[in-house]
């Protein structure tokens, strides 16, 4: 592969990855932010900023690769809240487990037994500050695919400049 056939795909993957990233950075900070005020009452102090930050440049190219994926785009043909709702619900589902699963390996990295990390999770996890910010990440998501839906179908160019630019005048067509 020639060099500037490389550099343009490296800047073809890099503009497709900085939107979403940008994105999952301010949600999981969000979500950072929220989780330390609940459990700061209990006297929990969580250094969950750096974590969140990870989390975001992993799952933005998770989201990145996922999008490529015959089952995660399988309505582009119907109304844009197809695609919306489905992929708000497959995301959502993916970071649900992930979620559990992280809760899960501190209590499995304390016991090494699955079934004795399962019953502590169980009892020990706050489950309504659990679902507060599942419920945060489902509208996060909800907003996310909106926004990815929209851009697919109008360009990126047209979405910029009706958000950031000059929308077009009203009874404008293009």
């Amino acid at each position: 592969m020639d060099t500037n056939k490389l550099k343009k795909n490296l800047k073809h993957e890099f503009d497709e990855l900085v939107p979403i990233i940008v994105f999952f950075f301010i949600t999981f900070q969000l979500l950072a932010f929220t989780e330390a005020l609940m459990l700061r009452q209990y006297g929990i102090r969580l250094s969950v900023f750096l974590v969140a930050t990870i989390q975001a440049l992993v799952v933005g190219k998770v989201v990145l690769i996922a999008d490529h994926f015959p089952l995660v785009n399988r309505f582009p043909e119907k109304p844009l809240s197809y695609n919306v709702v489905w992929k708000t619900l497959i995301y959502f589902a993916g970071l649900l487990a992930f979620r559990y699963a992280e809760h899960f390996i501190h209590f499995w990295c304390q016991t090494r037994n699955f079934a004795e990390a399962n019953r502590r999770m169980v009892e020990e996890t706050i489950w309504p500050h659990f679902w507060a910010v599942q419920i945060w990440m489902l509208v996060l998501l909800l907003t996310y695919c909106t926004f990815r839906e929209l851009v697919r179908a109008l360009g990126r160019e047209r979405v910029i400049r009706i958000f950031f630019k000059d929308p077009a005048p009203p009874g404008h067509k293009e």
